[in-house]
Parts: C-alpha cells; sequence; structure tokens
C-alpha cells in the first residue's frame, strides 16, 4: 500500500484531536508533521495539545510540531472557540504536560522547506483556520507548485454557517488568510459543513470505540462526552458533528464523497465575512475576494456519513494494538 504523506494543519479543539488520533493510526497516512494555528484557543494551548496529543496516541512516534501563527493576517483574534471545546480545548480531559518541544522553525517554514525536500508528494491537510498556509504562499510562493494536494475543513456553500448564519468557523477565523489560500495555485479539496454535519455520532457510538481500544478509545469518548454535551445544548443534536476527521477520511476514502470542481470565492469582510460562494473569477474580484480559474477546486457536496463513520471506528479501535486501521 502506498502511503499518503500529510502535514495536518490544526488547532486543537476537540473534533482537531480526534482528526489527529485518526490520522496516526490510518493505514493510508504518513503524518511527516503536524503545525498549529490560532482558533479553538490560543495558540499556546493548541501547540500544547497538539504537542501532548501525539505523544499520548503514538508514543515514540518522533512526529515534529511546529508551532504557528497566534493571530489572523489582519488584527487579532476576535474569539476563540473555548465553548464549544472548553477553556483547555480538550473538554474535561486532564491537561497534557507534554515532554517534547516544539520544532525550532516557524510553522509556515516548516511547511515550505518539508514539501521542498519532498516535492509533489506531500499534501496539507488544514482544519483550522488558515493562517499558517497564508503566510508559506508568502514566504515561499513555489510551495503552491510543489505540493500533492490541499485538503481544507472549511466553507459551507450551501448550508448554513455554525459560527454565523453564513460563515463556518475556520474561514471566519481568518477570511484574509482563506482569500489567499484559495486564490493559490494548488490543487484543493474543500470538506466543508455541506458534508461534515451529515456526520453524526451519537454517545453510543464512542462507548464502542472504547470498549474496543479502553487506553486510546477510551481517551476518545472522555472528549466526546463534552462535545457531544454543547451539541445537546446548542442544537438539540444527540450526537457530534465529525467535522475534522471526515477531512482525514476525504484523503483515505475519497469514494464515500460527492464530489463537484467548481469556482469558488469567500467574502472577506462585513455581516458575510468567511462565506464562500460560487462564483467566476471576474464577479469574485467585484466583490473585493478571489477565486481560482473555473473548475479548480474540488468541493465536496454529499457523502455516506455511515460509511465514514464505519471507516473512523474501525481505525480507532484498533489504536491500543498499534495496528494501523482502515
Amino acid at each position: 500500500m502506498t502511503l499518503i504523506p500529510i502535514i495536518i494543519d490544526t488547532d486543537p479543539g476537540i473534533d482537531d484531536a480526534l482528526a489527529l488520533v485518526y490520522a496516526l493510526n490510518a493505514a493510508r497516512l504518513e503524518v511527516v508533521g503536524v503545525t498549529t494555528v490560532h482558533g479553538n484557543v490560543g495558540i499556546e494551548r493548541t501547540t500544547r495539545n497538539a504537542l501532548g496529543l501525539l505523544e499520548f496516541a503514538r508514543p515514540g512516534a518522533r512526529v515534529p510540531v511546529a508551532r504557528g501563527a497566534a493571530q489572523p493576517l489582519l488584527g487579532a483574534a476576535e474569539s476563540d472557540a473555548g465553548f464549544v471545546h472548553g477553556i483547555e480545548g480538550l473538554g474535561n480531559t486532564p491537561v497534557f504536560t507534554p515532554r517534547t518541544a516544539p520544532h525550532a522553525l516557524p510553522a509556515w517554514q516548516f511547511i515550505c522547506e518539508r514539501v521542498a525536500e519532498r516535492p509533489g508528494e506531500i499534501t496539507l491537510c488544514a482544519i483550522g483556520p488558515l493562517t499558517n498556509l497564508a503566510h508559506a504562499l508568502a514566504h515561499s510562493p513555489a510551495v503552491a507548485r510543489q505540493v500533492a494536494g490541499v485538503v481544507i475543513m472549511g466553507g459551507a456553500l450551501r448550508v448554513p454557517g455554525n459560527i454565523t448564519p453564513h460563515a463556518e468557523y475556520n474561514l471566519w477565523a481568518d477570511p484574509a488568510a482563506a482569500a489567499a489560500v484559495l486564490a493559490a495555485p494548488w490543487p484543493i479539496t474543500l470538506v466543508g459543513l455541506d458534508v461534515t454535519t451529515q456526520v453524526i455520532c451519537p454517545p453510543e457510538y464512542f462507548r464502542h470505540i472504547a470498549e474496543a481500544a479502553p487506553r486510546v478509545g477510551g481517551f476518545v469518548a472522555q472528549l466526546a462526552e463534552f462535545y457531544i454535551d454543547f451539541y445537546r445544548r446548542h442544537a438539540g443534536l444527540s450526537g457530534c458533528q465529525l467535522h475534522d476527521p471526515s477531512a482525514l477520511i476525504a484523503l483515505t476514502h475519497p469514494a464515500l464523497f460527492t464530489a463537484e470542481s467548481l469556482p469558488v470565492a469567500v467574502n472577506t469582510h462585513g455581516e458575510r465575512r468567511g462565506r464562500i460562494f460560487q462564483s467566476a473569477p471576474q464577479e469574485a474580484a467585484g466583490q473585493g475576494t478571489k477565486a481560482q480559474p473555473d473548475g479548480s477546486i474540488t468541493v465536496l457536496t454529499d457523502v455516506d456519513a455511515d460509511l465514514v463513520k464505519e471507516v473512523f471506528m474501525l481505525t480507532l479501535s484498533a489504536a491500543d494494538q498499534g495496528r494501523r486501521g482502515n
């Protein structure tokens, strides 16, 4: 089996943590690095959480973690999502005290150097605000032609947003970065709320994972308790939506998703800040946004939610045995 080398750009965050655990145990993925960004909580917490999660989920894996941007491209971060993920970012689980330190390079330089070392091989998996990717483009524009692709958990094309009626959180948190990233000449797959909100996991789903893998799965189930409680109180759901893990599963199991090639742009300011929309490049430019040429962004628009949940469960159920799952 040919492995897919990836760098995960993340702001852990409960669903980021679930995505990291999946990636570290997925048979098809080679995690060559993790970069952290502001978002669900501040950069100190997201970096600490990433380091701790890697040490816990794959002891001895030696995956480097590079600390990234503490604030958006323009101005300071307006808010985090601690009300969703807990003050420390990982619900009610104990706070990690990592034994390892972040990589010496900042996230954007780390991304550019690793990609340049393996041109055409590495996929960037961005599951937080896109600030680090925008900095990487500014640092070395060549990175856009050296990556194998970019998978982004972000956007809400034909469904409501989750931070405003119009916008998904990751793009809303840094719309200027999102505009730069979506306009760059690299192959993008956009995994937004159109598909991720369909993947809903109830409490018993995580209990099955905990029974199969008491150490890693038990931790995952504890994470999910806080997350599920948020969805129950604020959305009236009986489970949590599997946002960030769905983006990784879209990379390992693309046949489970329906895709369309669309010209997509993002609003950068105003009431509709962070909203993505289908638009010809000239129309986007007229609204103060940018877009790639027609058809150059792959947007996922539907999903076999049951099979996505099955892939996630089977992969995490093998985590304690050190086996790489689906």
